[in-house]
């Protein structure tokens, strides 16, 4: 849940307690600027968002309503003070006008236009360095052009190696990974530290999330036949017969659908946030989760598929409330199966900014 200040004009004391000087608006109070900004209140945190000029709304993902930002008196200092819950990560962004802004205060980014905010409490990301909104993400030098004839459409898939490359990991999503949030350099600095085994990054990218990541054998097919003999093609060392398929929300669905019906393809699964609603009558439904508890997956679950040699890694967000029973509906009858299966909750909503820690770990679990 969240509120904007409610400070009135002359109440300094508003920003002061956020350890900024001087009067709003002034050179020495935006010389001084660094937001977000949290201070503990009633169990959970209150945080101070800063905006400087015209009107703006703040708009969070999968977490809350937008927010409207309040001028202070006749300054150009708008501002919100934001209630959050307790272990919250969350993406956001500034709307001004018809478009939107990453906020200028704060150096850690998700692409261009969105910035990432953490409460005091929530769990560290180590190896995810801070990204400004201007900063531009390293790319794989290795890339391939798939054609994708069995899934209509041609694209480009980024392969790197890290630690020198070993087993592939295939990112769904994988343009996210690459330009929003430094996939490539948090593999690499977790490879470093001796966290993971080396691997060999795949960037799949998508082109039709709900066409692709349903639960539909098109893609897979499409992977063993067409993709994989590429990337053994492409000069970097890759172990395709050890593959770990990471996928979030529609690709995390995805994933396990492929551990279902091509399990001697993909036999280890690192998912976030899955989307375990999904039924082929879900999409088209007022409001899609509003259907039978693990959708089609639990489903073909309850079938008593033998699935010995899974192992897969579950990952949901705290704040996830309507996801949690589908996730820990399958979560269950994932175990029943004979799979080796791991769960853990993240401390976000449905928001890679709280899957990243998740995607390291969870994937190097998967090759232990």
């Amino acid at each position: 849940m969240t509120e904007h200040g409610t400070g009135t004009a002359g109440e300094d004391s508003l920003f002061a307690d956020f350890g900024l000087p001087g009067r709003p608006g002034t050179e020495e109070f935006w010389a001084a600027a660094r937001t977000p900004a949290s201070k503990a209140v009633d169990g959970g945190w209150s945080t101070l968002f800063l905006w400087r000029g015209t009107p703006a709304s703040i708009a969070f993902e999968s977490w809350s309503k937008p927010v409207p930002l309040r001028r202070w008196e006749d300054t150009d200092c708008w501002y919100a003070e934001v209630r959050m819950p307790p272990r919250l990560r969350v993406t956001y962004q500034f709307l001004a006008g018809d478009a939107g802004y990453a906020d200028p205060f704060n150096p850690v980014g998700a692409g261009g236009d969105r910035s990432l905010v953490a409460t005091p409490d929530a769990p560290h990301q180590p190896h995810w360095p801070a990204v400004g909104a201007d900063d531009v993400l390293p790319v794989p030098h290795t890339r391939i052009r798939w054609a994708g004839e069995r899934i209509g459409g041609r694209r480009t898939v980024r392969i790197h190696p890290a630690g020198g490359g070993g087993p592939v990991v295939l990112l769904l999503d994988g343009d996210d990974w690459l330009y929003l949030h430094p996939a490539m350099t948090a593999f690499d600095s977790a490879v470093a530290a001796g966290e993971m085994p080396a691997v060999t990054l795949v960037f799949l990218p998508s082109k039709d999330r709900a066409a692709e990541f349903g639960c539909r054998p098109e893609l897979w097919e499409a992977v063993r036949h067409e993709l994989l003999p590429l990337v053994a093609a492409s000069g970097v060392p890759a172990d395709t017969g050890r593959l770990v398929v990471a996928g979030q929300s529609l690709g995390g669905l995805s994933a396990m659908y492929a551990a279902l019906e091509f399990p001697d393809l993909v036999s280890r699964v690192a998912c976030q946030s899955p989307s375990f609603w999904w039924t082929p009558e879900a999409v088209d439904r007022a409001d899609p989760l509003d259907g039978p508890l693990g959708g089609a997956v639990a489903a073909r679950l309850r079938e008593h598929p033998d699935l010995s040699r899974l192992r897969v890694a579950f990952d949901v967000g705290e704040h996830e409330a309507r996801m949690l029973p589908h996730c820990e509906l399958v979560e269950t009858l994932t175990g029943q199966t004979g799979a080796t299966v791991r769960v853990s909750r993240s401390a976000s909503g449905h928001d890679r900014a709280g899957w990243r820690h998740a995607l390291l770990r969870d994937v190097a679990w998967a090759l232990d």
